[in-house]
């Protein structure tokens, strides 16, 4: 059987050879930066003794050090962008291996437990599978950084979004599964990922055939944003109609607010964003409440107003219900 060590090196792609001093030395960078890099990448600081690092380790942190010689690049930046990194494919990771044990055990007799020996050598074996995964990766980054960049543009020329500080006058919502606590007591490891899988993937769907973007996903919630309110409209009606047509899930409740929010990070912030929140929870269940703004900016649409009502953090707010004609 393949020793776990050999393992290792394969995926990292290089012999395990240096320390941390080692690499700083090599990469000639400060320890103080070193750590902070570390960090932020999802990772603790290994001992100054520790052997743990390969010759990739040290040409990326070269290439991370060198990106502070240009101007448009400063530590901070630095730090944001590898934690961002360091976040998404770390989540990535823990996705691909979820997938990868799933399908490992389909292939086993219904009473063989997957081994600590099973999965080493499943591992072994993805070294034939990462090109392509790595391919992927690489043109998936380059599909969304210019779908991003193209966004960015669109709103500048809209005269509807402010580069320098992230803001962006955007439609937010929230699809958010009803009772989902009480489900998921009654459903086993499995069938709670099976479940929550098809809701995270259906709600994606309707979401990029809108053309909005799916910020996160927290289980049994989604947050999107869309700078057309109607197509966030259109998402909030097809979602909610699409679980409510399907007798075996529960129904969905949706939110939406509209106005300026800041973008950071891939995230979203600012009123809107919690109005949104704070509807959906209000929400009936296979209904869409919506603010005034978005009230203000739709046409063609059923808009009930609603008795006034406090939202934690906001006040009284009049919701909205969105029905189509």
């Amino acid at each position: 059987m393949a020793d776990p060590h050999d393992i290792e090196e394969t995926l990292l792609g290089g012999t395990v050879r240096y320390t941390r001093k080692e690499v700083e030395t090599l990469a000639g960078v400060t320890d103080d930066f070193a750590r902070r890099i570390w960090q932020a990448l999802g990772f603790p600081v290994p001992p100054d003794d520790e052997i743990a690092f390969t010759e990739g380790d040290v040409a990326a942190l070269r290439d991370i050090a060198d990106l502070l010689g240009n101007d448009l690049v400063d530590e901070a930046m630095v730090l944001q962008l590898v934690r961002a990194v360091g976040q998404t494919m770390g989540r990535l990771a823990s996705w691909l291996g979820d997938v990868w044990l799933k399908r490992l055990s389909e292939q086993l007799p219904p009473d063989e437990p997957v081994t600590e020996e099973i999965v080493t050598a499943a591992l072994a074996a993805t070294e034939e599978l990462r090109p392509a995964f790595e391919r992927l990766l690489l043109h998936g980054w380059r599909r969304q950084l210019a779908a991003a960049g193209m966004r960015a543009a669109a709103g500048t020329a809209a005269a509807i979004t402010d580069p320098a500080a992230g803001v962006a006058h955007l439609a937010v919502g929230f699809a958010d599964i009803v009772s989902f606590t009480r489900l998921s007591r009654r459903l086993d490891g499995d069938a709670l990922a099976a479940f929550v899988e098809g809701f995270e993937t259906t709600c994606a769907e309707v979401v990029a055939e809108e053309g909005g973007r799916v910020v996160k996903t927290l289980g049994d919630e989604i947050l999107f944003v869309a700078a057309d309110p109607r197509a966030a409209a259109e998402i909030g009606l097809r979602v909610a109609e699409r679980f409510t047509e399907d007798p075996g899930f529960p129904k969905v409740r949706v939110g939406l607010a509209y106005g300026e929010v800041v973008q950071r990070l891939g995230d979203v912030f600012g009123t809107p964003v919690n109005l949104a929140a704070r509807l959906t929870a209000t929400a009936h269940p296979g209904t869409v409440l919506i603010d005034g703004g978005m009230a203000d900016n739709l046409t063609g649409y059923d808009v009930s107003g609603l008795r006034s009502r406090p939202l934690q953090g906001l006040g009284k707010v009049r919701p909205r219900l969105l029905r189509r004609p």
